[in-house]
């Protein structure tokens, strides 16, 4: 099967999630994924549903709700008296990770919000009561001012989590895969850049590393680290330098040459923006500490 597109779509700095109502004449389905988790309510339209390595059908009031970076397709069938037309309604939400208050979910009134999040991993398919639910508040979803969404969102996610009528989509096969690559694959980064932060690292050395297309690596490695390389690249010289920075002999300029950083205006810039405090004020701060 062809690689995924990553699909964007802009969240109003306003809001913590999108909420739609899609309606197309689909010609063209696109096998596609996107770094937010998305809950899908089909309200008109029949044809079939792929996630990763799972193909089904779908139809009316079928409700799915698919993790992160998990690819998948919509492919409608076509009409009976319009056969060019191939038409699909659906409600949904997509919602990015940082809505999800990491304290909240650690709370045990909060543990079937998480394990909706560890269902969505494989994909699944809603059904039995709690579809009903679930459909109930999605329909009213696009038409809530935000602070009832977001009360109704983490309603709906308790739903989903208390369920015991769901169906997993992709394979457990397929999930232990594609953990086992991305670990590996995040692995050899870290070990090549630990090896090689003194020197000039580009994107051309670890794509060929790994085996990865410049673009692909970039959107793996911020959506598995939460940063781009080279802000992780930046850290590693950083904690260099604070160990470099307990030598009283070596001057800031030295401690930042020595970092891999090829300037010192650079250095102080990336050395205040990781750990909040210039080179000199974390060398002052370390003295002190000592005494």
């Amino acid at each position: 099967m062809i690689d995924a597109q990553l699909e964007k779509l802009v969240i109003s700095e306003d809001e913590s999630f999108f909420i739609g109502i899609f309606q197309d004449n689909l010609e063209k389905s696109t096998w596609h994924y996107h770094n937010r988790y998305e809950i899908s309510f089909i309200t008109e339209g029949t044809g079939k549903r792929i996630v990763a390595d799972s193909i089904s059908e779908f139809h009316p009031g079928d409700l799915v709700f698919i993790g992160q970076r998990l690819p998948h397709v919509w492919i409608a069938d076509k009409d009976l008296y319009n056969p060019s037309n191939r038409f699909l309604e659906m409600v949904f939400l997509q919602f990015n990770s940082d809505v999800l208050c990491q304290q909240l979910l650690s709370l045990p009134e909060f543990r079937n919000v998480s394990r909706a999040l560890n269902y969505s991993e494989r994909g699944i398919q809603i059904v039995g009561q709690s579809l009903n639910e679930v459909s109930e508040i999605m329909l009213q979803l696009p038409y809530m001012n935000n602070f009832d969404r977001i009360l109704n969102f983490y309603k709906l996610m308790n739903i989903i989590g208390r369920s015991d009528t769901v169906i997993q989509l992709a394979s457990s096969e397929y999930l232990r895969k594609r953990l086992d690559t991305g670990s590996r694959r995040i692995s050899m980064i870290h070990e090549f850049l630990m090896n090689n932060y003194l020197d000039v690292v580009n994107l051309e050395q670890i794509a060929d590393l790994v085996n990865m297309a410049k673009g692909s690596l970039c959107h793996f490695f911020k959506m598995n680290m939460g940063m781009t390389i080279f802000e992780y690249l930046n850290q590693i010289k950083v904690d260099f330098a604070c160990k470099l920075l307990m030598d009283p002999d070596l001057s800031i300029l030295r401690v930042g040459l020595n970092s891999g950083f090829n300037n010192i205006s650079h250095f102080n810039k990336q050395f205040k923006k990781i750990t909040g405090l210039t080179p000199l004020e974390y060398r002052k701060q370390f003295r002190e500490f000592l005494h």
